[in-house]
């Protein structure tokens, strides 16, 4: 990181204008990104609620609720 800034700092506003032109193109690539990301959590979310909610993983949970309690 130091000498990234070093070297935008030697290259002067220039620099560090043409380091941002050449990032601008990569702007949506964030969100597109942040889509995919954002879709594999719901869809890991959807299989984890599936195998919970299944009888057997309920009973099982019941049962060492109830043994905690007593």
């Amino acid at each position: 990181m130091r000498k990234l800034i070093a070297r935008l700092w030697e290259a002067g506003s220039g620099g560090i204008t043409m380091r941002r032109r050449r990032l601008a193109g990569d702007a949506g690539m964030n969100t597109a990104e942040y889509a995919v990301g954002t879709m594999a959590a719901v869809a890991f979310a959807g299989v984890l609620l599936k195998v919970v909610t299944s009888g057997s993983i309920v009973r099982a949970l019941t049962g060492i609720i109830e043994g905690a309690l007593k």
